[in-house]
């Protein structure tokens, strides 16, 4: 299938994650993020996810209410052997079965553990019950089985809460009898444009404005904030894959001939290193770091990407003022007079990298990242980044925030974003930061 279209029936799915784990912080939900990521793939509409507390009433009533609201219910977790697992307990008693032992799945179970040499006890022996109006679901990742129910018009789905056994149950079982129930019947395309450099609220009031008048036969749009920018996800629906293609092109020119000079590319996980990356090789540049406040995140993030040697020269972590003048070559008098967060050492921490490492471009950060360090003239969060190239040597100055680790990431992601926007020819920087010369 092509990538980014799936099939689209139209069908609303509610998600359960069971277990007391989940709500007091001792295990985060991937669970639900994974499923929601998946049934979306496979055309379905995710429309709540209920995470609970492995109490049976509760599991009951939530239950019922999804199946309600929903033609498919997935629901993990509450499947093991120990006595707070009461998971099929509760559904069986929402649907007023009783339970049965599944040979098939207590042969298994049986073999598995004499192959470990591991006791086989009463409580493993409870794992193979299942409801009996339940299809198993062969678990070939652990002890407890998949269970498939078809009740008062919905699909409902219990599987365990081990993440990797419920991706095997979910792309090996539950997959494929949800295209055999639902069938195609549709199409869903989704396109995903990011941004960067820019904040949600001046994107859509300033920059995009109303797109009322493309909502229409299906096309939504979505604004996701993510560090450093927003994605847009454009959906189109369409009885052919080529509609459901067609149905967002058009809104998709539109935000281009509006917002191009903020869009760093398409696809769901593209990185402004990916981006600048691919810049960089199609005009034949090199690129070089100098990083103070940053720590070598900068290079850490170019580097990240295959391939980047051939564009990612090397780069130095400058911390202490020795190193900017020994390594990078900053003036000892700027560093006295003007201190190394100022215009004046960012844009000799840029030069100095270029022109050590050789390479076309150089980049630099130097800031105060917190939470201590801070003055009146520059409080935490200030920082300093500088550009050089043989064409163009400047330096723009933020003001990020009061934590520590989040001063390093915007930092990092603004700094990259600088340079792209200079190598692509937009004069316009980052958050309208103002650029500032020697």
């Amino acid at each position: 299938m092509d990538k980014g279209i799936v099939n689209f029936t139209g069908m609303k799915v509610q998600i359960i994650s069971i277990g007391n784990e989940l709500l007091i912080g001792d295990t985060v939900n991937t669970n639900a993020t994974w499923m929601g990521e998946f049934m979306t793939g496979l055309g379905f509409e995710v429309t709540e996810v209920h995470t609970i507390s492995d109490e049976l009433n509760l599991i009951k009533s939530t239950i019922s209410y999804s199946m309600k609201h929903a033609d498919v219910v997935l629901c993990t977790g509450g499947l093991g052997p120990t006595h707070d697992d009461i998971t099929k307990a509760a559904i069986a008693e929402l649907f007023g079965v009783t339970m049965k032992s599944d040979k098939k799945v207590l042969d298994y179970i049986k073999k598995l553990f004499e192959s470990r040499n591991i006791p086989f006890s009463e409580s493993n022996k409870i794992q193979a019950e299942v409801p009996e109006n339940c299809e198993v679901l062969f678990n070939k990742m652990g002890t407890a089985p998949g269970m498939w129910f078809y009740e008062n018009d919905c699909y409902l789905v219990s599987m365990p809460g081990v993440p990797y056994e419920m991706k095997y149950l979910m792309e090996n079982a539950v997959s494929q009898k949800l295209r055999k129930v639902f069938g195609d019947v549709g199409f869903l395309h989704s396109r995903y444009l990011k941004t960067v450099g820019i904040g949600e609220s001046t994107l859509s009031d300033n920059i995009i404005g109303d797109l009322n008048s493309f909502f229409n036969n299906g096309v939504s749009l979505a604004y996701l904030p993510m560090p450093g920018g927003v994605t847009l996800r454009l959906n189109g629906k369409g009885a052919t894959r080529s509609e459901a293609e067609e149905s967002v092109n058009k809104l998709a020119d539109h935000i281009y001939k509006k917002a191009s000079k903020y869009i760093i590319g398409e696809g769901k996980h593209l990185t402004i290193s990916e981006a600048i990356g691919k810049i960089l090789i199609e005009q034949n540049k090199t690129i070089a770091t100098a990083e103070s406040c940053t720590g070598g995140m900068i290079a850490n993030e170019l580097t990240n990407i295959a391939g980047s040697s051939a564009y990612m020269l090397g780069g130095i972590v400058s911390y202490a003022n020795s190193v900017k003048i020994n390594q990078l070559g900053v003036s000892e008098n700027d560093l006295n007079d003007h201190g190394a967060v100022s215009r004046e050492v960012a844009l000799q921490m840029a030069k100095g990298a270029a022109e050590k490492i050789d390479s076309d471009i150089g980049i630099s950060t130097t800031g105060v990242a917190g939470p201590d360090g801070g003055s009146e003239e520059k409080p935490v969060g200030t920082v300093w980044m500088g550009y050089w190239s043989k064409d163009e040597h400047f330096a723009i100055k933020a003001l990020f925030t009061k934590d520590r680790l989040l001063n390093k990431e915007r930092s990092m992601r603004t700094a990259l974003e600088m340079a792209r926007r200079e190598l692509k020819g937009i004069d316009e920087m980052p958050y309208n930061l103002e650029k500032q010369y020697p």
